[in-house]
């Protein structure tokens, strides 16, 4: 009788040290920390639930694919902000892109503190005369009339070697000056739909689009459509897991990736 008690106590051993190894198979299934920009978002665990150490709720991926993110250089992206820009234009992508981990710097014409719609004062990390070099540039809606997407603002665009560019909203207009649309499909606010389509008519326009990706650049809709759009570069960056990990980070439950249109990756 002791030796069978013995057998089985063995075996079960066995098996809770079988079920704590961790996993090693690109194509096994492990739960990580959703991002947290803390030391836990190394971890992988071998069952849902959330996080011990900053209580997250852990999303599940492929091995495979959480060593990738792991490897991965976080991207560089200049925020281009203007005088009357529109707040949740910038500031909704800067909480997806700042909750993913990436860098994020905001650039202006000069050290002046911007006047953001009327009531917020912001003062950019650096103007266009030094900042440095980055892999993305993300351009914002609000005011972008040529007293103050000035040509020299214009010129420092095309001088830069970015990698890839994101509008939100009337920011599209800016890459527009730019010649950056040229060819391209691209997406606004709503109510710029027909402006910008005129403005510049070797674009095609699209309304209802939360998002449109030409590969390298990338234009939003109004707003809080830039919400959906940065969780969708993250996606592209790293993976549908982990940007729908983003999104639990910062409580919103409103992105649908499939009412963007993604024409080349």
């Amino acid at each position: 009788m002791k030796k069978l008690y013995f057998i089985i106590l063995l075996t079960i051993i066995s098996a809770s040290v079988a079920n704590a190894q961790p996993a090693t198979q690109p194509d096994s299934i492990v739960y990580v920390c959703g991002p947290c920009n803390g030391d836990c978002d190394k971890l992988q665990f071998d069952k849902p639930g959330v996080c011990p150490h900053c209580g997250m709720t852990l999303i599940k991926m492929k091995l495979g694919d959480f060593k990738k993110q792991l490897a991965a250089e976080k991207p560089t992206i200049c925020f281009y902000l203007q005088d009357g820009v529109e707040v949740l234009d910038f500031a909704g992508p800067m909480e997806v892109f700042i909750a993913a981990g990436f860098n994020v710097f905001t650039v202006s014409k000069s050290y002046k503190p911007l006047r953001a719609q009327t009531v917020l004062f912001v003062t950019p990390d650096y103007t266009i005369n030094d900042a440095p070099p980055a892999d993305i540039l993300a351009v914002f809606g609000g005011d972008t009339g040529p007293g103050v997407i000035t040509d020299s603002v214009i010129t420092w665009i095309k001088t830069q070697k970015f990698k890839s560019y994101f509008s939100v909203c009337t920011g599209a207009f800016i890459l527009g000056k730019a010649g950056l649309l040229d060819n391209l499909t691209a997406t606004t606010y709503h109510l710029q739909i027909d402006n910008l389509a005129k403005t510049f008519p070797k674009t095609k326009v699209l309304a209802n689009t939360r998002f449109v990706d030409n590969g390298n650049v990338i234009t939003t809709a109004g707003i809080s459509a830039g919400i959906d759009g940065a969780l969708h570069l993250v996606e592209k960056l790293r993976s549908r897991a982990y940007a729908e990990g983003v999104a639990k980070t910062i409580e919103y439950n409103k992105w649908v990736p499939e009412n963007g249109l993604v024409l080349a990756k």
